[in-house]
């Protein structure tokens, strides 16, 4: 059936240009990739850091708590806890990395004074120091939690980027090829074809 298709210099002249578009979207699909990449290691970099600092925030704040209950009873720090009315409120934004929408938020401040907390002037200062510790704490895990949205946004833009860098690579631009390849071998055959043609032509003339 191939050998009786008799493609045109058009056909193979579209064929080309589509080979060229392909080729600068695999192209910019892999600048695209690299970039991503880049930008997820930051990101796992900072993840890991803050890991590490709320581990270590973490058992700073249970130390000073653990203080605070010696210092005041259980049922104090509980009546202490629920004085605490205000709710903190976290504004979130989004912003884009290389076409990835993530989610911002901006400055964090979720630490207060003791009159903020709403409990009184008299309570001993190993109160407010173990709030003030897990307050810390809570900052760096509204943050984290930030950072790794960001990072599972990324990845997953990762993995597509690469599955449409593959499919180009291995599969759509080498078909391209292939289909050139043939159609520039039929037309030769072709040319040929005709060539020897117009000889027979010119001979019977003759």
């Amino acid at each position: 059936m191939a050998e009786n298709i008799k493609p045109t210099r058009s056909e193979l002249m579209e064929l080309k240009k589509r080979i060229k578009l392909a080729k600068d979207g695999y192209n910019l699909l892999k600048k695209k990739r690299d970039g991503l990449i880049l930008d997820f290691f930051e990101i796992l970099k900072k993840v890991k850091n803050l890991r590490s600092e709320i581990t270590e925030d973490y058992k700073q704040a249970i130390e000073k708590m653990n203080m605070a209950r010696i210092i005041e009873s259980d049922l104090k720090i509980k009546s202490i806890a629920l004085a605490v009315a205000q709710i903190p409120e976290i504004e979130v934004g989004r912003k884009n990395i290389m076409g990835v929408v993530v989610p911002s938020i901006g400055e964090i401040q979720l630490q207060k004074s003791g009159l903020e907390r709403g409990y009184g002037v008299y309570t001993s200062a190993a109160v407010d120091e173990a709030a003030e510790g897990y307050e810390k704490v809570v900052e760096k895990i509204i943050r984290a939690a930030e950072v790794e949205a960001s990072m599972r946004k990324l990845l997953r833009e990762i993995e597509k980027t690469k599955r449409r860098v593959n499919a180009l690579e291995f599969e759509v631009i080498p078909r391209m090829d292939h289909t050139k390849a043939f159609i520039q071998m039929r037309l030769q055959e072709v040319e040929r074809e005709n060539t020897f043609r117009m000889k027979r032509i010119k001979k019977k003339k003759k």
